[in-house]
């Protein structure tokens, strides 16, 4: 238990790290707990720069965290990113089975 204190008090701090893909971006130390998970394994980092470049929508959550959500061709769904507050580092990224894209009514 004491392991998983330590990484919740630091969860939050951004590190560097270069991915297993090659891809130089910052994470959270929840982040890299949580991609260990048989679920998150298969998400790819250029799937997650994918949505930090050039997401589909945009939300700013209260705490100042970014959500991203961009589709993924190959696996059929929506990909879910939350950034921190520096617009930068990666916390979450996860498959979004809930989420519903919508046209813009930019009339």
């Amino acid at each position: 238990m004491a392991g998983l204190s330590r990484l919740r008090a630091g969860a939050h701090r951004p590190m560097y790290t270069l991915g297993p893909e090659g891809l130089d971006m910052k994470y959270t130390q929840y982040f890299l707990y949580t991609r260990k998970r048989p679920d998150r394994q298969r998400i790819k980092e250029e799937w997650i720069l994918q949505a930090v470049e050039s997401p589909i929508r945009t939300e700013v959550q209260a705490d100042g965290r970014i959500k991203l959500w961009t589709r993924i061709a190959e696996e059929g769904k929506y990909l879910r990113v939350i950034l921190l507050e520096d617009g930068e580092t990666v916390h979450n990224a996860f498959f979004d089975r809930d989420f519903k894209e919508e046209q813009n009514d930019e009339d």
